[in-house]
């Protein structure tokens, strides 16, 4: 087997494998091994034997011709998901030692098409941050740069394609952490429509905005890997039906579209003050390069940008309160050792078992949920929410076909750098959030590098209406053809 094997695209090993070039168990023994001697923690657990169970069972169905076009390519998963076997954690030490009895539908979804499970990855506790500083196992460190942090709350997936340690990932996003993280480790992620993709056995954060979604080398990975997550689940209530729209669909059957006359909207908001110089620079320069490949650009504004951030860490800690009340030590999960009474013991084994970020949204979401504040801050932030969506669709309607600008205000930061003002980790946030409130599908590619050494990667966001998610895989694989921002790697990989 060559010995880069790891450098190749889903789209090339699904080829390999079909053509029998390399085997699914070659492929994972490869893939493991690299895993076993990374240094960027990015894989929380690892279990080899059910692995290359999984890779031979893959082999016999490329033998017998039944076959998928995923069969026996491999993949990492949020440590979010549930999943037999492997211990399901939540970044939290809350779940250290938990393995759930189910897979979560996007895991079982995977695993009928015949990809193979490499682990699961690491995570920002609960879903919760901007840089996977949060997780109860350590940070995970930026492939491209080990001083920084690879973003969150999906860090270990970005981290873990940008490191060539999967090919592919499964990731989510609240706020934006499916395009935050794939943007600070320079790979290709998307977060689809709310509601396409089913929730059922993804650890709740906030119900009304956490959506599954792949990340990957590129946006026609991305497409293949959708292909398989999209579709109904009666079993996740909130999942959109098929009177809704949500069937399944060939996300690669518009990748090769000419761009001409497309509209692209460039709101003023996302190119004020606070935007770094080195990001606008590479986020520009992309937008130049839809102009060559036949697109135009419409100046919009999104005036409800700023009043993201507030209506966010209102709602979903509001959420996140209502979901995590499940962890009080009675069912399953950590229990503290030594307690007086329910109360007590309830009390001691959150205190011991959640981090300090979980802590502080639960305690802002149950804040604002009482009675009393409940009028005055979430009914009033729900309210915000409608005004940020219609702001979309007032662009939308007659301007735009998508928008574009960056994905954060900066490339990745240091290490360390934040943990002491969470209020700047909330900040950073900005362009992603409103796409979140509003339930629309968004994309990050890479379009270039920035910072003081030049080498932290810079992510584009593409942003669609409801359903454009093949529009969005479009436009994105249309710029990785004209580009090779995408094949860049890390020194070393």
């Amino acid at each position: 087997m060559h010995k880069h094997m790891h450098n190749k695209t889903i789209k090339e090993l699904s080829a390999l494998l079909h053509s029998k070039q390399v085997s699914a168990t070659e492929l994972t023994r490869h893939y493991l091994g690299r895993i076993e001697a990374s240094g960027h923690n990015a894989f929380l657990h690892l279990d080899h034997e059910l692995s290359l169970a999984q890779a031979a069972a893959a082999d016999e169905r490329l033998a017998s011709g039944t076959a998928g076009p995923l069969t026996g390519v491999p993949i990492a998963h949020k440590d979010i998901f549930v999943t037999q076997g492997w211990r399901t954690t939540a970044g939290s030490k809350m779940l250290a030692n938990y393995v759930s009895p189910f897979d979560a539908t996007v895991v079982d979804r995977f695993k009928e098409a015949g990809m193979v499970t490499l682990g699961k990855v690491n995570l920002d506790e609960f879903a919760m941050g901007s840089a996977n500083e949060n997780s109860a196992f350590g940070a995970v460190k930026n492939p491209w740069d080990p001083l920084a942090v690879p973003g969150g709350s999906s860090g270990g997936s970005a981290c873990a394609v940008a490191a060539r340690l999967a090919p592919g990932a499964t990731a989510t996003d609240t706020g934006g952490s499916i395009r935050q993280p794939a943007a600070f480790c320079g790979v290709t992620g998307i977060k689809p429509t709310y509601g396409r993709v089913s929730r059922f056995g993804m650890i709740a954060f906030a119900s009304s905005l956490d959506q599954g979604g792949p990340i990957a080398q590129t946006a026609e990975d991305c497409a293949l890997l959708l292909n398989e997550m999209v579709g109904f689940d009666e079993r996740d209530s909130t999942c959109l039906t098929p009177d809704q729209g949500n069937v399944s669909e060939d996300y690669t059957r518009d990748l090769n579209k000419p761009l001409d006359g497309l509209r692209i909207g460039v709101p003023k908001e996302y190119f004020g003050e606070g935007l770094a110089a080195d990001v606008e620079g590479a986020v520009r320069a992309a937008l130049e390069q839809f102009v060559k490949l036949g697109a135009t650009l419409v100046d919009i504004s999104l005036p409800k940008t700023a009043l993201s951030i507030p209506t966010y860490y209102i709602i979903a800690p509001a959420e996140a309160s209502s979901n995590l009340s499940r962890f009080d030590g009675v069912r399953y999960g950590h229990r503290a050792a030594e307690y007086k009474d329910l109360q007590d013991m309830y009390r001691k084994t959150r205190a011991e078992g959640f981090g300090r970020e979980v802590q502080r949204r639960i305690m802002v979401g149950t804040y604002v949920l009482c009675h009393g504040y409940y009028d005055a801050y979430y009914v009033q932030a729900q309210k915000i929410r409608r005004l940020i969506a219609n702001d979309f669709q007032a662009a939308f309607a007659d301007q735009c076909d998508v928008i574009m600008g960056p994905v954060a205000p900066t490339v990745a930061w240091d290490l360390g750098s934040k943990t002491d003002d969470p209020v700047a980790n909330y900040l950073a946030d900005i362009y992603t959030l409103s796409t979140s409130l509003a339930g629309l599908p968004g994309m990050s590619i890479p379009c270039g590098f920035g910072g003081a050494n030049g080498k932290r990667p810079v992510g584009l966001q593409i942003i669609g209406n409801y359903f454009a998610e093949a529009k969005l895989l479009n436009i994105a694989h249309q710029y990785q053809q004209a580009t090779d921002w995408h094949q860049r790697a890390p020194e070393g990989v």
